[in-house]
């Protein structure tokens, strides 16, 4: 691996930094601290004793060691030792497979894993970047909006022409969840286990799933005969679901599955100490560069693996998210444009830049990424050899993420703004539950019944959690929006924007078209118009894959959408009530933490709609570049 650094400031800063990893032995004493856990046990570690315990451990109030979160790395230290593990993994998906034809007299062709973030996301990478195209065809099930199962469903049954019940039959089911409350996985698995008895299927031999003793997920499973496998080829608990991928059996089971060469993507996880080194080197720029105010770190990532952005964010994002005073926010999927960046002569310019290249590749940014040095921005190259493989990225990143929470003091496998979140969702389907319906919660007539609410068109404008301040006025809710966005842009409230359906966006069709309607949203908003950065994903499953950093540090401008026609599967018994829930409750946790956040209601995502929330956000965006001149001229921004 090669690291190079380019228009790095303040000048001397990063390589300061990353003196201190060798200086301080921070190699040798994970080491040790890790060895000293799995041999002493956890009640011989206390936080007070070395910073690795409080930034790579769970601890109780009292600072005693409750889980070691080490295992990200020890997995990797422990692959040479055991040569066994790949045939290991093979002979496991292999009994999988002779257990579904034992029951059925099929075989195995098809993988629908049902999880959410970390659980889900390596797979969706996988499937993004090619490895998951042979053998047996995989679904990940990231959602709780009953249009991702539905359409799932009707893309195989487009590829295969046999009737649900035989698909059913060549179908294995994977719940996953490294969280003791993680609801999401087992409302899949309940209505995957509904379609299965009422076409008197045994299910048995095609369901198992990953999670820990008495979690709600076990809880589910446990009782109906589901195999539970354990995470880890060590049968230890010491990773957190994020850093699941790439040497846990949620990850290798679906490599497996897909013909990958087990033992070369081990080893290809296994990194050298000057490799490590390389990526602590990378930290200490991009702590660097976060300590000057460049906190919005732009990835360019090579053709082969385009597709570890969303992986790649929710890493950096979820782990060290968690800071008001100092963010890291990974830009992904996004293509350069100098004219939407500010200069690098402006005190307001946030960007640093990191650019992934694979020897022998020809990067699709390349003569961008040339104009960046010569312009001044600050970018690190970081180049693979010819042939590695996304484990040795995906190990690299781990190692870079706990480089930068060493030098931030932050401890980088928890997740406490995820768990506001799901709580306040659980409290609302609870309540939906008892009242008859998520329509009848106190939280839904709140948004449905505020004077903070108005229409234009099919599309509806809910701004009731934003602290607004002074009153952004009447009229139409696209101009409305630009003022509320105006106003905490020109305040500094916010830096970089973000845009969410709360749908499908993967199969259902309607969803794929909302998606594209919300990318151009978030170029004539954010980056054209405030030369500020937008994400723009799914939710719930942005809530777990980068929720962190949007509650935790803040600065973002979040905008909500959903439709109040969402799709069923009553073959099933799925409604959106859960899902709607999620909606709801993605606001709440945000409001709590006094983070800005509007809804947008469409009545249903027909063509015609669509067109409306188009001409709503063009429409916004033409408003706010008025406001912006005004301001301008009366020297406020």
């Amino acid at each position: 691996m090669r690291l190079s650094l380019a228009n790095d400031h303040p000048k001397g800063r990063s390589e300061d930094l990353f003196a201190r990893f060798r200086t301080e032995r921070v190699l040798e004493r994970l080491r040790a601290l890790d060895e000293r856990a799995r041999r002493e046990g956890l009640q011989a570690l206390h936080a007070d004793q070395d910073l690795l315990i409080r930034i790579g451990m769970e601890t109780d109030s009292t600072g005693r060691v409750t889980k070691n979160g080490y295992g990200v790395f020890n997995l990797s230290w422990q692959v040479p030792q055991h040569p066994e593990w790949p045939e290991m993994i093979a002979a496991e998906v292999d009994e999988l497979r002779e257990g579904i034809h034992r029951a059925h007299g099929v075989r195995l062709r098809y993988l629908l894993w049902c999880g959410m973030g970390g659980s889900a996301e390596d797979k969706s990478m996988y499937l993004a970047t090619g490895l998951l195209r042979r053998r047996v065809r995989c679904y990940v099930v990231d959602s709780t909006d009953p249009a991702k199962l539905k359409w799932i469903l009707e893309d195989i049954r487009r590829r295969d022409p046999r009737s649900l019940p035989e698909i059913l039959k060549r179908t294995l089911v994977v719940g996953m969840a490294m969280g003791m409350t993680s609801y999401e996985p087992v409302l899949n698995l309940e209505k995957l286990t509904a379609l299965y008895e009422k076409h008197r299927i045994s299910s048995q031999a095609n369901f198992l799933y990953m999670t820990l003793p008495g979690s709600v997920l076990d809880q589910f499973a446990r009782p109906r005969g589901y195999r539970r496998v354990e995470l880890q080829p060590d049968n230890a608990n010491t990773i957190a679901g994020r850093h699941s991928g790439p040497l846990t059996r949620g990850s290798l089971y679906p490599l497996a599955l897909a013909g990958v060469h087990l033992e070369s993507w081990m080893k290809g996880a296994v990194l050298d100490d000057e490799q490590i080194h390389t990526a602590w080197r990378l930290a200490s720029f991009i702590h660097a560069q976060g300590e000057a105010g460049r906190d919005k770190l732009t990835l360019l990532l090579p053709r082969c693996w385009k597709g570890a952005g969303i992986w790649t964010k929710q890493d950096f994002e979820e782990s060290l998210g968690k800071s008001e005073q100092l963010g890291l926010k990974v830009i992904v999927g996004e293509k350069p444009k100098l004219a939407e960046y500010r200069s690098p002569r402006d005190a307001r310019q946030d960007r640093a830049f990191l650019a992934v290249q694979v020897q022998g590749e020809q990067h699709p940014e390349a003569a961008k990424i040339a104009r960046l040095k010569a312009a001044g921005y600050p970018i690190a190259v970081l180049g693979f050899e010819r042939g590695s493989l996304l484990s040795s990225y995906m190990q690299f990143i781990h190692y870079t993420v706990f480089g930068v929470a060493y030098l931030r003091e932050m401890n980088f496998v928890t997740q406490p703004s995820v768990e506001l979140y799901k709580s306040v969702a659980a409290e609302i389907y609870q309540e939906a539950l008892r009242v008859g319906g998520i329509r009848r919660t106190a939280a839904w007539r709140q948004m449905m019944e505020t004077p903070r609410r108005v229409r234009f068109g099919p599309v509806t404008l809910c701004h009731h959690l934003l602290e607004t301040g002074e009153d952004p006025g009447q009229g139409p809710a696209p101009e409305r929006y630009a003022r509320l966005l105006h106003r905490e842009a020109a305040a500094g409230r916010v830096s970089y924007g973000e845009l969410t359906f709360f749908g499908d966006t993967r199969y259902w069709p309607q969803g794929i078209a909302t998606l594209r309607v919300l990318k151009q949203a978030a170029g004539e908003l954010f980056r054209s118009g405030l030369k500020m950065p937008a994400d723009v994903y799914e939710g719930p499953a942005m809530n777990h894959s980068y929720h962190e950093m949007i509650i935790g540090h803040g600065r973002c401008f979040s905008t909500v959408v959903a439709t109040l026609r969402p799709e069923e599967l009553p073959a099933a018994g799925y409604t959106a009530d859960y899902h709607l829930a999620q909606f709801l409750a993605t606001q709440i946790a945000l409001a709590r933490r006094r983070r800005p956040v509007v809804a947008l209601l469409l009545d249903d995502l027909e063509p015609d709609s669509l067109s409306a929330l188009q001409e709503f956000f063009h429409r916004a965006a033409v408003a706010l570049k008025a406001a912006a001149r005004r301001s301008a001229a009366v020297g406020v921004i």
